[in-house]
């Protein structure tokens, strides 16, 4: 009985393993795989990150730039960043997918990639629910179903946990600061939003059209937000200093410039959550 078993779940790994794939990519296109991938390109961080959350690192050949998260990333071959993409070095790599962040990858270079003769996903993540959808497509395209949806469910678990256990607090004003010269922020259609959102904060220049407008200091300043944060890592610190010169800002007075560990909110993976939960913490302490 227990060897009938054992042969049966055999055979249905390697029905799964031979199994075709059809899914419609963040774009609208449709993607066909004649078995799951065995041997794809990462061209962005994020997606790197998301093929590992979704059991199939060991499936990537070639990485971006900056794709250091699992450390096992950090080991594979760069192909590019969001610059320039070598697209002989993906060639010479012999993948059977290309994973494209579609806003991410400078336009002219994502033109020249169908010339690869690959099959491509293009992806764009705006919030937690996409990175739980993506986590679904990846094990969809890798074979790796059981592992991304683990990925998925505990990815959706913790976001809701978070939310509710900041729900019905003060609103507090948010300038979010994604760079500092120019002055750059978000509005409310970006991934940063939302997580703001959750904790009770409210994006001061949400309203703004652009995804990532350019905003002067006059108008800065008259938002006078209560906490200004940013991204800082080793590599590329916190540029808060140019606020200290107005005393006037809330936040600026009461000592509410915030710097917090620069991937996880920046990127659109299940670590977006623990950066969520540090803005929060840190929009709580503004908050009192």
């Amino acid at each position: 009985m227990r060897r009938g078993l054992a042969l049966a779940g055999l055979l249905a790994g390697l029905f799964n393993a031979s199994a075709s794939v059809t899914l419609q990519d963040d774009a609208g296109q449709a993607l066909t795989l004649a078995i799951p991938a065995r041997r794809a390109v990462a061209l962005s961080p994020h997606l790197t990150e998301l093929v590992f959350a979704a059991g199939a690192g060991d499936r990537l050949v070639g990485v971006m730039r900056y794709s250091d998260f699992p450390a096992e990333a950090a080991k594979l071959p760069v192909v590019g960043d969001a610059f320039a993409i070598n697209l002989e070095a993906i060639a010479g790599l012999r993948p059977d997918l290309l994973l494209v962040w579609t806003s991410g990858v400078n336009p002219r270079q994502q033109q020249r990639l169908p010339s690869l003769g690959l099959p491509l996903y293009a992806s764009e993540i705006n919030n937690v629910a996409g990175i739980a959808q993506t986590l679904r497509q990846f094990g969809r395209l890798f074979g790796t179903d059981r592992a991304a949806e683990a990925a998925a469910r505990q990815t959706e678990s913790r976001w809701s946990a978070l939310r509710e256990h900041y729900a019905g607090r003060t609103p507090v004003r948010v300038f979010y600061q994604l760079w500092h010269e120019p002055l750059m922020t978000i509005n409310d259609q970006h991934g940063i939003a939302e997580a703001i959102s959750a904790c009770g904060g409210i994006n001061v220049f949400g309203k703004q059209t652009a995804l990532t407008p350019t905003v002067g200091w006059e108008a800065a300043i008259a938002a006078d937000p209560q906490i200004v944060v940013t991204g800082a890592d080793a590599s590329e610190p916190a540029q808060l200093d140019a606020w200290r010169r107005f005393n006037r800002v809330d936040a600026v007075r009461r000592g509410q410039l915030v710097a917090l560990p620069g991937h996880r909110l920046a990127r659109m993976t299940p670590a977006f959550v623990d950066g969520a939960q540090a803005l929060c913490e840190a929009i709580d302490r503004a908050r009192r």
